[in-house]
């Protein structure tokens, strides 16, 4: 019987051949926490009495949730993660290095068939590179930490194929939001994804990325998809260690299979309170707007950026709507200022703030008022994630939240493109 990807790649890191629903001790390659989970990993580690850490080359700690630091609470925090990083010798990202799930794969840390575990819900996003990354809670990612294993249940794996032309004005976050409204927010609970499809196939990295990273938000430990030539060439000059990735063989189990056609698909937006909670955007078309924000470890990417800056050169933003950007990383950042797209932003009235996780999470850049209406490219709107438990967030994609932004209420980016 043949193996899916997750079923592969963790029997490779225990030793044994395991399929789904078994139960393994597997070797991990890679882990990381960032400054809302770091605290009670650093605290676990000084408990334990650990002084050798077992991935100290393969870990590492980020503040990016709250860079910089919005409050003498958030100081202390980080505070405690720089001085960990130093006694014990690993890897900190800083203030305005950008968030996680983006300095990690640009770091060339990740790669195909690697099993990577991360304090942080979106760790799925490296199954965009090929690997089996789930997230975890912070003692476990302390146990890994200290013996460079933990436990793992063996996923099953629903198997998910993308196919048709994909539209004008359509983008992966269009298509994501597209597969939870069918899936649902409980759909793939506890089991690993695998995305195949002709539209698959011509995604970008970036459009990879996008897909992979919301996989949780279906309930899935895992979103992965097969290495091809556009992994090989985004790790060309980063990857640190030989690439040895894993397939599924042909007779692998799944226990769904689902195909969708996107030919005629259109915009879509999640409605508050609930990322499954999607229509098409015309549904919602005309809803007032009070801020837009552009970023997000979903949707921050240098394309993303692009094409938002496209679609707003030479307009300005709507007199009554706040745009906030927030670059994924400073290398997003430094590359969008060369190619002038920084300055768009800049010039149509958008305010642009420190590369990471920015407003998204709620601590600071952006927390909206009561009763506010807030289109945001993140990957979660339910109640409170902005800041604001009052306010009302829906989610889209990065071109439709520009256009938002200067109509002053939810519209369809597509009369904007030429």
């Amino acid at each position: 019987m043949g193996k899916t990807i997750a079923e592969k790649i963790l029997s490779n890191h225990s030793g044994n051949d395991l399929k789904a629903g078994d139960f393994a001790i597997c070797n991990v390659d890679y882990c990381l926490g960032q400054d809302g989970t770091s605290m009670l990993i650093i605290d676990r580690i000084i408990e334990w009495g650990v002084t050798d850490l077992a991935l100290k080359d393969h870990f590492a700690m980020i503040i990016d949730h709250s860079a910089p630091s919005p409050n003498q609470g958030v100081s202390r925090v980080h505070d405690k993660m720089r001085k960990f990083a130093r006694e014990f010798g690993v890897k900190l990202y800083e203030i305005g290095d950008g968030i996680c799930h983006v300095v990690i794969p640009e770091s060339g840390n990740v790669l195909p068939g690697d099993l990577v575990l991360g304090a942080d819900s979106h760790t799925c996003s490296y199954g965009a590179l090929g690997a089996f990354s789930s997230g975890v809670g912070s003692t476990d990612l302390a146990v890994v930490l200290s013996c460079g294993k933990n436990w793992f249940k063996v996923p099953h794996t629903i198997k998910i194929n993308i196919i048709g032309d994909k539209p004008k004005g359509i983008t992966a976050k269009d298509i994501i939001l597209h597969i939870i409204r069918k899936l649902t927010v409980n759909g793939a609970t506890y089991e690993a994804v695998e995305f195949y499809g002709s539209v698959v196939d011509g995604f970008t990295m970036d459009e990879r990325f996008t897909i992979a990273n919301m996989g949780v938000e279906m309930g899935a430990k895992a979103a992965i998809f097969p290495y091809n030539q556009v992994v090989e060439e985004y790790l060309k000059g980063r990857a640190n260690k030989e690439i040895n990735p894993v397939y599924a063989d042909e007779d692998a189990v799944y226990s769904e299979e689902f195909t969708f056609d996107i030919s005629g698909l259109d915009p879509q937006i999640a409605k508050p309170h609930a990322v499954d909670n999607v229509v098409g955007l015309k549904e919602v078309e005309g809803t007032k707007i009070d801020q837009v924000y552009i970023g997000t470890c979903t949707n921050g990417r240098y394309s993303d950026l692009k094409i938002a800056a496209d679609l707003l050169k030479g307009k300005k933003v709507h007199k009554d709507v706040r745009l906030v950007v927030a670059p994924a990383s400073r290398e997003i950042l430094r590359r969008a200022i060369d190619d002038g797209i920084i300055s768009v932003f800049v010039d149509v009235g958008a305010a642009v703030v420190t590369p990471g996780c920015g407003p998204c999470v709620g601590t600071h850049n952006g927390v909206p008022a009561d009763g506010e209406n807030v289109l945001s490219t993140a990957n979660r709107n339910f109640k409170g994630r902005m800041g604001n438990t009052n306010a009302f967030i829906y989610l889209g994609s990065p071109l439709s939240a520009a256009a938002s932004a200067l109509t002053g209420q939810i519209t369809d980016p597509r009369q904007f493109l030429v």
